[in-house]
């Protein structure tokens, strides 16, 4: 059994257990960190810790738990949040002001704080590098997510691997789900801090499966350096293509989802503009039903990037649709030439590729989403009981 993310990292260890609905995983790993969060208002208490904690620009520990968010918990929560530092922190013999933290699962109820400490006390006990451990570790942090999501990289001199959870809630402006990445490169922790920050734009912040932000969206990375320094730029655009991973199969994953749906704009005059398109198309009521139906509705997507606030002459674009591996015109400057039985055959798979050009410039970006079900209304409708 080959490693699959965070455990072919030099330096890491981890694991976790799963009871029930309720989980707890443990990361070691000491290094240079940097975190990105959800941009709610409504931040949860473990948010709120690691805003502060993250400054110091250095963790030794991760400790996550599943089953309760601890969100809108007040005071209450905001001191749970810190007592799980500090359980990890004897567990594993470091500061807890060096740990990070993270919860997910149900709004408005407090932390079973018993539960945690024991399952914290023994998951430390079996701590490895091993993927057994990673599977465990990825697990341990799921909540409506079906499969597991691990992402690795490898460079000749470095390595990045890195796992996530993420299935609903999902929606731009942090990271639309919690990711725990690591690499074994050494950096320094403003060349960190900035390469996280654009692999978070140019991939988690362009995934949408429901259009609601979650109240606890964060991605920690922590670089133990024990393969020796890197070239900055470099190490930026591996960490981006580990993160673009995760977000392809947070998407994917998306609850009641039966399909992938990449919108690619092409043509703009900037690439937030383009990502701006590309994400309001993919959150599209009607783009996604229509994708699940397998229903070639092909002008719903102008609709849909017409209504996104970008200026853009809708007699100048282009437009395709693809499968991955077939790709049919629609639109071509403006003239429709669609083959409606071809564009219905490109949907049929578990993929549907869009690609509009706007015609209005040089910039393009990409975006991630999926179809919308009765599944998706069966899973939220019925939540927490």
């Amino acid at each position: 059994m080959s490693f699959k993310s965070l455990c072919a990292v030099k330096g890491v260890t981890a694991n976790g257990v799963k009871e029930g609905k309720f989980g707890l995983a443990l990361i070691r790993a000491s290094g240079t960190a940097a975190g990105v969060f959800t941009a709610n208002l409504a931040k949860a208490a473990p948010i709120e810790l690691m805003r502060k904690q993250i400054k110091k620009g250095r963790l030794d520990a991760i400790i996550a738990n599943s089953g309760c968010a601890n969100a809108y918990t007040g005071t209450k929560g905001y001191e749970d949040a810190v007592t799980m530092t500090e359980y990890a922190g004897s567990a594993l013999g470091v500061d807890s002001n060096s740990v990070g933290v993270a919860s997910t699962g149900v709004i408005g109820r407090y932390l079973d704080m018993p539960l945690i400490r024991r399952q914290c006390a023994d998951v430390a006990l079996n701590l490895t590098s091993t993927p057994d451990a990673e599977d465990s570790t990825v697990r341990a942090i799921m909540t409506t997510d079906l499969k597991p999501k691990h992402a690795l990289v490898e460079s000749e001199d470095f390595t990045i691997g890195a796992i996530a959870k993420g299935s609903g809630m999902i929606a731009p402006n942090m990271g639309t789900m919690i990711a725990f990445i690591c690499t074994d490169a050494s950096i320094d922790e403003k060349s960190l801090k900035e390469a996280l920050k654009l692999a978070t734009t140019r991939t988690f912040n362009r995934v949408v499966v429901d259009g609601d932000m979650s109240t606890n969206d964060i991605a920690l990375c922590i670089a133990t350096g024990e393969s020796g320094k890197v070239n900055p730029r470099e190490f930026s655009g591996i960490l981006e293509t580990c993160c673009r991973s995760l977000a392809q199969q947070i998407a994917a994953d998306g609850e009641g989802a039966s399909k992938l749906l990449e919108v690619t704009v092409r043509g703009a005059t900037k690439e937030a503009a383009a990502a701006k398109v590309a994400r309001v198309v993919i959150e599209s009521p009607l783009v996604k039903t229509a994708v699940y139906g397998e229903d070639p509705n092909w002008g719903r997507v102008i609709a849909a990037a017409g209504r996104a606030g970008v200026k853009f002459d809708p007699n100048a674009v282009s437009l395709w649709i693809s499968d991955g591996n077939n790709k049919y015109p629609l639109v071509k400057s403006g003239e429709i030439i669609a083959d409606l039985t071809k564009a219905k055959a490109a949907m049929r798979g578990d993929k549907v590729i869009f690609e509009l050009d706007l015609g209005a410039g040089k910039e393009e970006a990409t975006a991630w989403g999926c179809d919308l079900t009765e599944k998706y209304v069966e899973i939220n409708g019925k939540y927490t009981t």
